[in-house]
């Protein structure tokens, strides 16, 4: 490949995976985080003596407030994740690479250096820091997945696994819970992510673009320190991209030519793609089995004290548990990806032995259908799983909801580009991950109504949720039978 040398692009996706690993998703590690905050007395002022207690008898103290404060501020730092990447996706289509990482820098550095010097008695900063950090890693996502770019064929593969490296960098806070339990303060680890910053800055004048990386790749296109893609040769790249863009559909094999469904003979608005069907019920797909594991990672630490009977070393042992199987969820999330593209493949052959060319056009779609269930399926194990109060069975909960979760949103992102025109792909995205970010914010209400009312018993409200689990099924049985009834008159004709 002319351009940029192999051993530059190979440091640009090494040291991207090392970003997002180390430091885009730590959020979803928050129950390790908490393990410590309440260790440190964090709002442990919300604590009362329970009142159950009779006569002089002493006893653990009902920290349900402690909780509900713990819980809300992942629900808001969870609405900020999924919320702002609309926004976010539009800062970096309007400012490029350069100015959207050193935002994110920003953002992150301040988000670090607030948790470093916060106390019991400044917790509430908390609420500021948490999506301060969370907006900033989702930068660091967005610009690293225009990596894929610079590898052609190889670009689904990167980008799935820069999605995956998000989900397993939630292990950042358990190795930050361990270095505290063998005497190394929060402040100390914090301080050092917070001096991180100067790597990514670092990384962003040397190994990123300044402006967008084009797909497909023009000849003789460099970035980095030593390039030359100031505004002029920015102009003059995108237009050597467009130049090659009809080229390279040309030069596309039949598994990457055929189009899905959703992208029609007659152009499509983009509202139209909004009310339909398809995308409503995918709305209610995503956002169900989100909620799901937003609750489950938002009160983990307040269940696992439950079912351990307040064994604090109970509690940390599963809480080590819990985050060593989020880390696998970079190993786990081209899993879906494969299985989509190894189906698509098996579809393409029998549409081919049909002779039924027009038949392509549900082919994409229909390999899409499994990956869809299989997800919700997942999503309905865990759930069953996690609603039953027996601690040694919280092992397979963990495993399960590491899979879903890394199905989830790999599913959720090539389900949309297969579904609806390619032109209105981030603007559906970002609004699908908008709204769900809104029904996410069920959660605290949520573990409210079980930690109040019904004191500490979740039974009714576990029974409620995963029959709302089941819901999630209705969408890869209409997109299914979507499919099949395309497919059947051109089976008669």
């Amino acid at each position: 490949m002319q351009g940029a040398s192999l051993p530059l692009r190979m440091a640009t996706l090494l040291t991207g995976l090392l970003e997002c690993i180390g430091f885009a998703g730590v959020l979803f590690g928050w129950a390790s985080l908490v393990f410590i905050f309440k260790t440190e007395r964090y709002f442990e002022s919300l604590c009362e003596p329970n009142a159950t207690l009779m006569g002089n008898a002493t006893g653990p103290a009902d920290c349900r407030a402690q909780d509900e404060q713990f819980s809300l501020i992942f629900t808001v730092a969870s609405f900020m994740n999924n919320f702002m990447t609309f926004p976010t996706g539009f800062i970096f289509d309007r400012f490029k690479t350069t100015v959207t990482r050193l935002l994110a820098i920003f953002l992150y550095t301040s988000a670090t250096l607030i948790i470093a010097f916060t106390s019991a008695d400044s917790a509430m900063l908390l609420f500021l820091a948490m999506p301060m950090l969370t907006v900033g890693g989702i930068l660091f996502l967005i610009t690293n997945l225009q990596v894929g770019n610079l590898f052609g064929r190889h670009r689904s593969t990167i980008i799935t696994l820069y999605n995956g490296a998000f989900d397993s960098s939630s292990a950042v806070f358990l190795i930050i819970k361990l270095l505290y339990e063998w005497g190394v303060d929060l402040r100390s680890s914090f301080i050092f992510i917070s001096v991180c910053s100067a790597w990514h800055v670092g990384r962003t004048f040397l190994l990123m673009p300044r402006g967008h990386i084009p797909y497909p790749l023009p000849p003789n296109y460099s970035y980095g320190l030593c390039s030359r893609d100031g505004p002029r040769e920015e102009g003059k790249t995108a237009t050597e991209s467009q130049k090659l863009e009809p080229q390279s559909k040309a030069s596309l094999s039949p598994k990457e030519e055929i189009s899905g469904p959703g992208q029609p003979q007659e152009p499509r608005s983009f509202w139209s793609c909004v009310f339909s069907r398809r995308y409503c019920w995918h709305l209610v797909w995503l956002s169900v089995i989100q909620l799901w594991h937003y609750l489950f990672i938002g009160t983990f630490n307040s269940l696992l004290t439950i079912l351990a009977r307040g064994d604090q070393a109970l509690v940390s042992t599963y809480t080590n548990a819990f985050a060593i199987t989020q880390f696998f969820g970079v190993l786990c999330a081209p899993w879906n990806g494969l299985l989509m593209d190894r189906l698509k493949q098996k579809y393409q052959e029998e549409a081919r032995r049909k002779g039924s060319p027009a038949s392509a056009s549900v082919v994409a779609l229909s390999s899409a259908v499994p990956s869809l269930a299989l997800t919700s399926l997942l999503c309905l194990g865990f759930a069953l799983c996690a609603s039953v109060p027996v601690l040694p069975l919280q092992y397979v909960t963990f495993i399960l909801q590491v899979v879903s979760r890394s199905f989830l949103y790999g599913g959720n992102a090539a389900f949309l580009t297969l579904a609806f025109p390619s032109e209105h792909f981030g603007k559906l995205f970002g609004l699908v991950m908008a709204l769900s970010a809104v029904v996410s914010l069920l959660q605290f209400p949520i573990f409210t109504l079980s930690k109040g009312p019904l004191k500490n018993d979740p039974f009714y409200v576990n029974v409620m949720l995963v029959l709302l689990t089941l819901l999630t099924f209705v969408h890869p049985f209409l997109v299914y039978r979507e499919c099949r009834r395309q497919d059947r008159p051109q089976e008669v004709a």
